[in-house]
């Protein structure tokens, strides 16, 4: 007789029971590390019990090497003073084709908001000479082209960023084409607002300077970028359609250095040619175009390759330019390597109006709220960027929004309260501006949202062209409400001065026009004429 078979329900709600109860367990198991590598709590009750694991705070992160950033503000000062004295040497080189000159002039601010809500720039300058009101009425009122450099990290690498900043400015206030592009860089493919191809170039990055030669390595811009030619190098710079005013510009400013003599060549649209013979010196070199129509350029070195180093090329159309200068994994600090003479050099030939600084985000980590040591650093960057860049206002971005994994999810990184107060008082005791990115970016959602809608990337950190879009239009509220304010500060002191003029009785206004009026009857003719 066969027996019945056995039940072993009873034994698996037991074994499910058995591992409730461990899970349970290990709940309570705080954080740990194993083998340096940190382990974080597994909590399954994460919903019901908030456990604070909270440590110590953990200190603020190195920077790079302190000796190696040792800089001397008043030897830059002498440096640039020494390198930028006038010498008796063609700098300038003009290729000139006849056209209509685009006329730039007086315009109104965009009072069109693209964000509901605004986020203001908080400007600390109390000079009134080089902050943000003066760079608002040169917005304004320029008659020559109006330069923005953005100086900054991955967060704008491609042009992310500055795109969408550089279209919505050249809208309202004039201006075209892409700015800044270097002469070889293995991430221009990146790029969409320019589209580049060089052959025969060595690029250097100065995150990684020590692997270029050594007579190199101390002539970095703050591009970030040198370019070494072998024999028949060349590079071409073709406009693109990717944003509004980008198809084609009007003028083109190539920027290099040939210590020896040398012989260049440039072709305009692939059609027009010119060489151009340059004798051998230290100073930074441009060839400047001017055409009714530059839609692709090409720049080749056909001899005197020895020592020359290649910048790249500055393309515009009058009315607003914005120049792009990121370099990936940069904190800031890497502009102490640049040459302060090759900036201000270059500085003098474009005269910029505003220097943004977008760094922070390579310092920052969770767990960390202080950063007194970075702040010095942001201090000492708007100390040189004004040594190199005289004149212009000074617009310090504060760090982006940010998300980190928890048991509860992805949750605002907690060191950033810490970050933008650190970089708002470097800019207070540096007399700068400042603009919250993050807060601009909580307004929109935050990180958060940004992923959820495909703005930025799944890392939580680096957003993308959408979201670069969203975070441009939010500081061009920002610039476009500073222009509102300076423009109704100017119309005010035009009515106030108008007012305070002496008024004309009513007998002498009728002496006065007896007077025209007798002139006008003796002599018709001049009068019809004028």
């Amino acid at each position: 007789m066969n027996k019945p078979p056995k039940d072993y329900t009873h034994t698996s709600w037991m074994a499910a029971a058995a591992l409730l109860v461990l899970l349970v367990a290990m709940s309570f198991i705080p954080p740990h590390t194993v083998g340096g590598i940190e382990l974080r709590r597994a909590n399954i009750l994460s919903d019901l019990v908030d456990f604070d694991d909270r440590t110590t705070p953990a200190a603020e992160p190195a920077l790079y090497d302190e000796e190696e950033f040792r800089i001397d503000m008043n030897e830059v000062a002498e440096r640039i003073e020494a390198d930028t004295v006038q010498r008796e040497v063609q700098r300038l080189f003009a290729w000139e084709i006849a056209g209509d000159e685009p006329v730039a002039g007086p315009v109104a601010p965009d009072t069109v908001r693209l964000h509901p809500t605004l986020v203001p720039i908080e400007d600390y300058d109390t000079t009134g000479l080089a902050g943000m009101r003066a760079f608002c009425d040169t917005l304004l009122l320029a008659v020559r082209p109006v330069r923005i450099a953005v100086l900054g990290d991955s967060f704008i690498e491609g042009d992310i960023l500055t795109a969408d900043l550089r279209e919505r400015l050249q809208t309202v206030y004039g201006g075209g084409g892409p700015g800044f592009a270097p002469m070889a860089s293995p991430l221009t493919a990146f790029r969409r607002t320019v589209r580049t191809q060089s052959k025969g170039w060595t690029a250097y990055n100065i995150m990684q300077r020590r692997a270029a030669p050594a007579h190199l390595r101390d002539h970095f811009y703050v591009s970030g970028w040198v370019c070494q030619p072998a024999a028949g190098a060349s590079t071409r710079w073709e406009m693109t359609d990717y944003r509004d005013q980008l198809d084609s510009c009007t003028a083109a400013r190539i920027f290099f250095l040939s210590p020896h003599d040398s012989r260049l060549e440039l072709i305009l649209n692939d059609t027009l040619r010119r060489t151009f013979d340059v004798s051998g010196d230290a100073s930074v070199r441009q060839i400047a175009v001017e055409s009714p129509r530059l839609h692709a350029l090409e720049f080749r070195v056909l001899s005197g390759t020895e020592g020359f180093i290649g910048y790249g090329a500055v393309f515009e159309s009058g009315g607003v330019v914005v120049d792009n200068y990121s370099v990936r994994s940069n904190n800031g600090q890497a502009m102490f390597w640049t040459n302060p003479s090759v900036n201000a050099q270059i500085h003098a030939m474009l005269r910029y109006d505003l220097i943004i600084l977008q760094y922070g985000l390579n310092i920052m980590q969770s767990g960390v709220h202080g950063y007194s040591g970075y702040g010095r650093q942001i201090e000492k960057m708007v100390t040189f960027v004004r040594e190199c860049f005289p004149g212009a206002a000074v617009l310090v971005l504060g760090v982006s929004d940010r998300s980190v994994k928890t048991d509860a999810g992805f949750v605002t990184m907690d060191a950033i309260p810490s970050m933008l107060s650190c970089q708002r008082e470097a800019a207070r005791h540096t007399g700068a501006a400042f603009w919250p990115t993050a807060e601009a970016m909580r307004s929109l959602g935050g990180m958060e949202r940004f992923v959820a809608n495909g703005w930025a990337g799944k890392d939580f950190t680096h957003i993308n062209y959408a979201g670069g879009r969203r975070v441009a239009w939010s500081l061009v509220d920002a610039i476009n409400a500073g222009a509102a304010e300076a423009y109704a500060a100017r119309e005010l002191e035009l009515r106030r001065g108008e007012e305070s003029q002496p008024l004309i009785d009513t007998v002498q206004q009728r002496k006065i026009d007896r007077q025209l009026l007798h002139q006008a009857l003796s002599n018709p003719v001049n009068t019809l004429r004028q």
